[in-house]
């Protein structure tokens, strides 16, 4: 519905890769890295690069620098510019780079063309540069964001009980995993997340916050902007054994007591 509404004001190009691969690579990412969403942070990086460089757009802007808006290595916060190395250090591929997966289920190098940047002289043909909007606006607001967009006829909707904002992650079900198995890795998840950057910004009391984050982190995906847990087995073509066990494998076990509570695993500090 928002990529629709966003046809109201702009000429819109939609990339859909082969859900094939993508399930695949859904799978992979689980298994071999510990997140499912491996897919979907590889070509959010890749395909816009891939689009300008055959439409012949030099100018590409992404939203916020994530380092600037949510924390990182000091000096990283300054970045304006989507450089290569910044893609490598920050652009989640978790070690595993694209060509790794070619061999994988049947997956192709023609099949991994969607999750791959342009070659180095088509960028320079055109030009192509990638900046960070967040970083010529002064400050990155998600709020004043989602007011914005919401104006303009956008969508809003809080995508599963375990989230806090109503405005972010609406694209994809799958994140419902990913975001659980933060919670599995770090002991915080997508509440948390948000809910530190309405404290920076004076929006928030810690103390709420804290007693919000006890109520919705870590709460098992079972219904995700109306995709159910079973709709994601069935694109994944895994059992619910399997993803368990798969979540398992990269669980920080020693931060958890041994027994959830209805469903949800309850940190040690919380017990």
């Amino acid at each position: 519905m928002n990529i629709d509404n966003l046809k109201r004001y702009a000429t819109t190009i939609e990339v859909s890769p082969n859900i094939r691969v993508r399930a695949a690579l859904n799978r992979m990412g689980l298994e071999t890295v510990g997140d499912v969403a491996w897919p979907e942070h590889c070509s959010i990086f890749t395909t816009p690069f891939r689009v300008a460089a055959e439409t012949g757009i030099p100018l590409v802007f992404f939203g916020e620098c994530p380092q600037e808006a949510y924390g990182g290595p000091q000096g990283s916060e300054e970045a304006k510019i989507m450089t290569a190395r910044w893609r490598s250090e920050y652009g989640g591929f978790l070690g595993l780079r694209p060509a790794d997966c070619a061999g994988f289920n049947g997956i192709t190098m023609h099949d991994m063309r969607d999750y791959m940047m342009p070659s180095a002289e088509a960028v320079q043909k055109v030009g192509v540069e990638a900046h960070f909007l967040g970083q010529y606006l002064g400050s990155w607001d998600s709020h004043e964001n989602a007011r914005v967009a919401k104006e303009a006829g956008m969508v809003q909707v809080l995508p599963c009980s375990a989230n806090w904002w109503h405005h972010e992650n609406l694209d994809g079900a799958l994140i419902a995993i990913h975001d659980f198995q933060m919670f599995l890795k770090y002991g915080y998840a997508r509440a948390a997340a948000q809910l530190s950057v309405d404290i920076r910004a004076g929006r928030m009391k810690r103390d709420l916050a804290m007693e919000i984050v006890k109520q919705r982190d870590g709460l098992f995906p079972d219904v995700y902007m109306g995709v159910t847990f079973d709709e994601m087995l069935q694109h994944l073509g895994m059992t619910k054994a399997k993803v368990l066990n798969a979540l398992d494998s990269f669980t920080t076990w020693e931060l958890f007591e041994d027994e959830a509570v209805d469903g949800r695993p309850i940190l040690k500090e919380e017990a």
